[in-house]
C-alpha cells in the first residue's frame, strides 16, 4: 500500500517544493536572464540618473566663459627662438612616456593585457597623452583659444579612457568596453560646446569628475589586479600638478624667475602615466579581490592588536613585590 502511494507521489526535492517531475536545474538558466535583466535595468537607471543630474546642474549653475587671462602665464622667456620656452618644452615628456606606453601595450603584450577591452581602452589613454605632447606644445607658442582646443581635447581622451578601464576592471567587462565609445564622445562634445558657445561647465565635469571618481573607486571597490596604490600615487600627482598651475606666478616668484608654476605642472602631470605605466608593468591578477579600504582596516586592526600585544607583555614583566 506504501509502495503504491510513494509511486503515485511526487517527491520534493528542494525547498522551494520543486518536485521530481521539475528538476531545479531547468530554473537556472531562467534565473540567470533575470539576474541579467536586473543589471541592465539598473545600468539603465544609472544613466538616466546621471544625465538628469547633468541637466540639472546645467540649469541651477551659471555659464562659465574662458577667461583671457587664463592664456597669460608668468615665465614668457624665449630660447633659441621659441616663444615661451620652458612652457613648451616641458610637454616633450608627455610625447615621449606615451609612447613608451602605447609600444608596450601591443609590442608582445608587456602589460598582459588579457580583455579586449583593457587593450582599447589603455591604447586611448597613451593616445591621449601621446597628443598631449603635441597639443599642449602647440597651445604655449601662441597661446588663445583657438590653440587652446589642441591643449584640451587631448586630455579630455585620457581622462574618459581611464574611467572606462576603471568600469573594465573594477565594476563589469561588457559595460567598460560598450562605455569608451560614449565617453570619448562625450569628452569631445564637451570641447566642442566650449569653443561654440563659450561655456567651460561641461568640459569641467569630464575633467575635474575622474579626478574626483577615479581615486574613490580605486580605494572602496575591490581590484581586479594587484598594486592599486599606483592609482593614488598618479591621482596625488596630479592634484599637485593642479596647485602648481593655480600658483604660476607664485612658484616663478619664488623660484626667482627659474621655473613657473605652470613649467612644474606639466613635469607633474606627465608623472601620471608613468605611475600607470610601472603598475601595468607589476601587476598580477588579483586572487583575493579586496578593497584598498579593507585591506587599510585589516592592516590597522593588526597593528592594534600588535600594540596590544607588545603592551600587555610590558605590563606582564614588571615585578611585584610581596607586602610584608
Amino acid at each position: 500500500m506504501l509502495e503504491r502511494f510513494m509511486s503515485r507521489s511526487h517527491v520534493c526535492i528542494s525547498p522551494l517544493h520543486l518536485c521530481s517531475r521539475h528538476p531545479p536545474t531547468k530554473l537556472i538558466p531562467n534565473l540567470h536572464v533575470l539576474l541579467r535583466e536586473m543589471m541592465q535595468k539598473r545600468s539603465v537607471y544609472i544613466c538616466l540618473i546621471l544625465i538628469l543630474t547633468f541637466l540639472v546642474l546645467m540649469i541651477v549653475t551659471p555659464k562659465i566663459p574662458q577667461s583671457q587671462d587664463y592664456h597669460n602665464f608668468a615665465d614668457h622667456r624665449q630660447f633659441l627662438g621659441i616663444p615661451n620656452a620652458l612652457n613648451v618644452v616641458s610637454n616633450f615628456p608627455f610625447l615621449i612616456i606615451g609612447l613608451v606606453g602605447l609600444v608596450l601595450c601591443h609590442y608582445g603584450n608587456y602589460f598582459k593585457l588579457r580583455l579586449q577591452g583593457e587593450i582599447w581602452g589603455w591604447s586611448c589613454f597613451f593616445i591621449g597623452v601621446t597628443a598631449v605632447g603635441v597639443g599642449s606644445s602647440y597651445y604655449h607658442l601662441k597661446p588663445d583659444d583657438a590653440s587652446l582646443v589642441w591643449d584640451r581635447l587631448p586630455m579630455t581622451v585620457a581622462f574618459t579612457s581611464l574611467v572606462a578601464v576603471f568600469i573594465i576592471e573594477r565594476i563589469d567587462e561588457q559595460k567598460g568596453t560598450a562605455s569608451i565609445g560614449p565617453l570619448l564622445l562625450a569628452g569631445v562634445i564637451s570641447i566642442l560646446y566650449w569653443r561654440f558657445f563659450d561655456d567651460l561647465r561641461p568640459y569641467a565635469m569630464v575633467q575635474f569628475v575622474p579626478c574626483i571618481a577615479l581615486p574613490l573607486m580605486a580605494i572602496l571597490l575591490p581590484p581586479m589586479y594587484t598594486h592599486s596604490t599606483y592609482w593614488l600615487w598618479a591621482a596625488a600627482f596630479y592634484l599637485l600638478a593642479k596647485i602648481e598651475e593655480a600658483e604660476d606666478s607664485a612658484i616663478y616668484n619664488l623660484t626667482h624667475h627659474v621655473v613657473s608654476g605652470h613649467t612644474l605642472k606639466h613635469l607633474c602631470a606627465a608623472m601620471v602615466p608613468v605611475f600607470l605605466i610601472l603598475m601595468l608593468a607589476k601587476r598580477t591578477v588579483e586572487t583575493q579581490r579586496v578593497s584598498l579600504l579593507k585591506t587599510w582596516k585589516i592592516s590597522w586592526a593588526r597593528v592594534r592588536k600588535d600594540d596590544i600585544i607588545v603592551e600587555s607583555c610590558e605590563y606582564s614583566s614588571i615585578p611585584v613585590e610581596e607586602q610584608r
